[in-house]
Parts: structure tokens; C-alpha cells; sequence
């Protein structure tokens, strides 16, 4: 658990928080293309996601908390790249906040934790896929160290509109 000084604490998801991220998850669903599920998803739908992503390990899901009113502002995660055993040493990064508490550097404090969790796993690269455009998750990648990996073009199609996704890629060791 880390406390940022500014009244924001990040730590482990727990079961108690899946309410929360799946709320924070649908809004993105329904207002943007930054995700391409297209309906709403349940808590109970999302339960397995969050079982795969324990305290250890490659995969992890944190949440940053605002202290002072005990809410939930967002999470971060590390998340299986592809299936197959081979990809085991790579992960995507993903970071969802609470459509209130963008642009107060909460996604900054919820990477700079992850990847420090990471920093003692057998983790050789982390990626990133970001429908475009979106600038401001284009900076924080880039302040990361992330660099451009390739644009999968109109790739997706959500709002009745074909969407770019630019991958992004970042050594870990």
C-alpha cells in the first residue's frame, strides 16, 4: 500500500472494490470508444477479472483511494497480453479513472505504483493500446517510457464509427 502524500492511497483491489471499478468501467463503455465493449457490464460479469489479478504475480489490479472521502478515483492494471504461454513475459497496462478525477495526476500515481509492483516480477515488457485519439493517454504513456509500436487502423467499430488503436510498448527489465 502506498499513500501519495495528497490524501490518495493506492493498494490491491479487493472484492469490496468491484462495485466501484465496474462503475468506473461502464462509463467508458457507454460515453467513449477508449474501450470497445459496446453494452454495460455487471459486477458479476467482471468478478473473474478481478480474480486474475491477485496481490503477486505479473497481473495485478491496484485502485487509488481517496482517503478523505474513502472512494474509490480509479485502477490500474496488468493484464495477460495474449493466451498463449509464449506471451507470459508481457503484459498491457491499462489505467481507468473516474470521470470526475482526470487531469489531477491520479493516473500517474496509479502507473508509477504498478510498475513498481512490477518492477521484481519476470515481467520483459509491458503494452498499451489507445483507441484514438486520445491525447492525454498518449502523454501519460509517454511519460512512462512507452514508445510507438504500430496503429492497428479502424481496428474496432463503436458509435457507428471505425477506430484507430495505437499500440504503445515499454521495456520492464
Amino acid at each position: 500500500m502506498r499513500d501519495s502524500g495528497a490524501g490518495i492511497r493506492i493498494r490491491p483491489a479487493t472484492s469490496g472494490h468491484l462495485g466501484r471499478l465496474t462503475e468506473i468501467y461502464n462509463h467508458y463503455v457507454t460515453h467513449t470508444p477508449i474501450t470497445f465493449d459496446i453494452e454495460p457490464v455487471s459486477a458479476e460479469e467482471r468478478a473473474d477479472w478481478l480474480a486474475a489479478h491477485p496481490d503477486r504475480g505479473r497481473h495485478r489490479l491496484l485502485v487509488a483511494e481517496d482517503t478523505a472521502a474513502d472512494t474509490v478515483l480509479g485502477y490500474a492494471s496488468s493484464s495477460a497480453l495474449r493466451p498463449k504461454r509464449a506471451y507470459e513475459t508481457s503484459v498491457e497496462t491499462s489505467v481507468y479513472l473516474a470521470p470526475e478525477h482526470t487531469g489531477r495526476g491520479v493516473g500517474g500515481l496509479l502507473y508509477e505504483a504498478l510498475f513498481a509492483a512490477l518492477a521484481d516480477e519476470d515481467v520483459h515488457r509491458a503494452h498499451a493500446g489507445v483507441t484514438q485519439p486520445n491525447e492525454a493517454s498518449m502523454r501519460l504513456h509517454a511519460r512512462f517510457g512507452f514508445a510507438a509500436a504500430g496503429v492497428h487502423r479502424e481496428v474496432g467499430r463503436k458509435f457507428g464509427r471505425f477506430w484507430d488503436v495505437a499500440w504503445l510498448e515499454k521495456p520492464l527489465r
